[in-house]
């Protein structure tokens, strides 16, 4: 909870975690739900449990179907370029919508990577501040729950306080038409949401404007984070978790890269990963590599483990 000032403090974001780890026996014995036992409980969690991966954005339908998915994530347009954002799948963001409501799926966007509305490089912010205004349109057309975007950085020489104004300031003249979701990352010392403290400091910045929170698994364990207790520090901080991304991850904890690896083959393990989403209670998303029978295995490992 907040300090007596109201605003977040490291001691706030550092107490001592008493969180039991979910292991594969006990997985489905966190009710995700308002309170009811036994049997029902497993009914409610499957029936209602939301579970996807990261997709081509061609057709994220029928991706979705092929791993048994309920939620698609995808890009609108190139990840790694400035131009305005497109729908890919034929027939527009209208039949995209309609589709994905017909089939149950939930819609979330995920911005570019090149995005980066923190920066004191005016050539980076000013577009980047343009570009999501773009993408936040767009996926609010195609019906997606909510669009997530990187905490971004500033250079290496800033005060990262100039960063999360520059986040305030974004947040004050964007026009949320759906939930933005800040999504915390693994590597630089000037990140605005690799750290605990920084993510602390940045949501006094930009918390009262509806912004949201992506917990990415890899990220935080790769940035430092111990996973354990780790949904009930971002709650301390930001009050909320929108969605969760779980992935392995491929390199040791601290070493800051961003790599990604199948659920059980990196340097986390499934039911560490499968805890975090148990605590979190929000939809989950797996950004792991190996197509539909990588990504499939990986959500069905999570249904196993959270049903």
């Amino acid at each position: 909870m907040p300090g007596p000032t109201g605003k977040i403090t490291s001691a706030d974001v550092a107490r001592p975690n008493r969180r039991k780890m979910i292991t594969r026996a006990d997985a489905g014995d966190s009710p995700p739900h308002p309170p009811v036992s036994g049997a029902r409980r497993r009914l409610v969690a499957m029936s209602t449990l939301r579970i996807g991966a990261h997709l081509d954005q061609a057709d994220p339908l029928a991706e979705a179907a092929a791993r048994d998915a309920n939620v698609a994530q995808f890009f609108l347009g190139d990840p790694q370029g400035w131009k305005a954002p497109t729908v890919a799948y034929e027939g527009g963001a209208a039949a995209l919508k309609a589709a994905a409501e017909a089939a149950d799926v939930h819609l979330y966007v995920h911005a570019p990577y090149v995005l980066n509305v923190a920066t004191t490089n005016n050539r980076i912010r000013i577009p980047s501040r343009k570009l999501l205004q773009q993408q936040i349109d767009l996926a609010a057309e195609v019906g997606a729950k909510a669009l997530i975007v990187h905490g971004g950085h500033v250079l290496r020489d800033d005060d990262p306080e100039i960063g999360i104004d520059n986040w305030r300031k974004c947040a004050e003249r964007t026009d949320l038409k759906l939930p933005v979701l800040i999504e915390n990352t693994a590597g630089g010392t000037q990140a605005m949401a690799r750290e605990l403290d920084r993510i602390a400091q940045l949501w006094n910045a930009v918390g009262d404007y509806g912004l949201g929170f992506c917990l990415d698994t890899c990220h935080a364990h790769a940035g430092g984070i111990d996973l354990d207790g780790v949904v009930e520090r971002i709650l301390a901080i930001t009050g909320r978790i929108d969605l969760v991304h779980a992935n392995d991850s491929r390199d040791p904890f601290g070493s800051g890269a961003d790599r990604h690896a199948n659920l059980g083959d990196g340097t986390i393990g499934a039911e560490a990963i499968a805890a975090v989403a148990a605590a979190a209670d929000a939809p989950v998303v797996v950004e792991t590599p190996g197509g539909a029978v990588g990504q499939g295995a990986d959500i069905a490992i999570l249904r196993k483990l959270l049903s």
